[in-house]
């Protein structure tokens, strides 16, 4: 499975032919899963699009049995499986009082991943939910138990209601990107770089929420190009709160972009809404204790086309290779695929802001690391720390956290 959608994910799991894809067709209101009498019919995780009352948009995630069979079988399971670290909620389905292995199997993983699920015991207009079943269920979890009906669909909304008080509220309030560092009527300088890295037509995921976030603020947001910033100030003698910059200008706008107007980066400002930024803090500085042969794992959260322009792949490796003046060796995982082992090989492992990931997702990405104590960086913060203006970069953050806390 790839991470390329921000909205709240929500997987299904179960045995075959419990009724999953068409769980997914009642949810959706319309057949966008295929449904037989064959069990094994859904192999490889599939995701769609929903909205749910009180959420928003969703994505649900529809899964292989959990008992497949074989060896092929014994793959769409592990992939399956790999859905554990990309979901903010698992619904687990049982059939005809069918609860044993496979389902506390289940259930220890989410327990083990920290992920809210709940359990619903499917086709009760073939066989009700039996007490011992029951009681099985609840020796293991107190997780929300719901009977249920594709057929019926007679309480379906009761099925909503349980998944919307279920999935964890940051899941889908996501709070503001600048809140907190800018007020009412503040200017917002967003610096935006088109180069062949940049989709045609239109702008990337963080500039269109950024633009969004600022107006959301009662803010003003004016956005131009790198190659027009000088020009701009110097024309308009407009003095913004806040720059945002595209992480690969650093060097250009540090010395462009006034010391008493703040100045931060996209990934940085993502690094904050949703990635490890404490983590990303301490981990940076280890950027200084790169010796000869480390390797350095860099992490992608979207799959892209490759070219020289590639940050992650070319210019993040160069300016890391310059700066330490080390022999280093790059390995890079796009999306959200798996990453090599073991982890503890890698000297510093740096996230890409994560503009299409889920918090969840990246948490879970980073964590192992975290674990073992292999300092995690970010795109930005990388560059600006390799480009001396670190502190700057983080400072807007760190004020406003403190603010807090005052």
């Amino acid at each position: 499975m790839k991470g390329k959608d921000i909205k709240p994910h929500i997987g299904i799991f179960g045995r075959r032919n419990t009724g999953k894809s068409s769980l997914i067709n009642t949810l959706v209101g319309q057949d966008v899963a295929i449904v037989s009498g064959h069990a094994g019919t859904t192999t490889d995780p599939v995701k769609k699009s929903l909205e749910i009352f009180g959420i928003g948009p969703c994505i649900i995630v529809d899964t292989a049995g959990i008992d497949d069979m074989g060896e092929l079988g014994a793959m769409r399971v592990k992939k399956s499986l790999q859905v554990l670290d990309t979901i903010d909620l698992a619904i687990l389905l049982v059939t005809h009082n069918n609860f044993n292995g496979y389902e506390a199997d289940m259930i220890r993983k989410f327990a083990e991943k920290e992920l809210p699920f709940i359990v619903v015991h499917n086709k009760s207009d073939i066989e009700e939910l039996a007490e011992d079943t029951f009681m099985a269920i609840r020796a293991l979890t107190e997780a929300p138990i719901l009977e249920y009906s594709n057929i019926l669909k007679n309480n379906t909304n009761e099925l909503i209601d349980i998944i919307t008080a279920t999935i964890p509220e940051n899941a889908y309030q996501l709070g503001s990107l600048f809140g907190g560092i800018i007020r009412p009527d503040d200017i917002v300088l967003l610096i935006t770089p088109i180069d062949s890295e940049a989709p045609e037509g239109r702008m990337i995921l963080p500039q269109v929420m950024a633009i969004r976030d600022v107006l959301d603020n009662n803010c003003v947001a004016i956005v131009v190009k790198e190659t027009e910033v000088e020009r701009f100030l110097t024309d308009t003698g407009i003095k913004p709160k806040l720059a945002v910059t595209d992480s690969q200008v650093f060097h250009k706008m540090k010395e462009i972009i006034p010391e008493d107007v703040m100045l931060t980066s996209f990934s940085i400002v993502f690094a904050r809404y949703r990635g490890s930024f404490e983590k990303y803090l301490e981990g940076t500085r280890a950027l200084d204790k790169l010796s000869d042969g480390n390797k350095v794992l860099i992490l992608e959260s979207c799959t892209h086309r490759v070219s020289c322009d590639d940050i992650g792949r070319f210019k993040l490796p160069g300016w890391i290779r310059s700066y330490s003046g080390k022999k280093l060796e790059f390995i890079t995982v796009a999306g959200l695929s798996e990453i090599p082992s073991p982890l503890d090989q890698f000297a510093i492992v740096i996230q890409c802001g994560g503009c299409v990931a889920t918090k969840r997702q990246l948490a879970r990405r980073l964590q192992p690391a975290i674990d073992l104590g292999i300092p995690v960086s970010n795109y930005g913060m990388a560059i600006a720390y390799m480009n001396g203006i670190f502190n700057r970069a983080v400072e807007p953050f760190i004020r406003m956290d403190d603010e807090r806390e005052d």
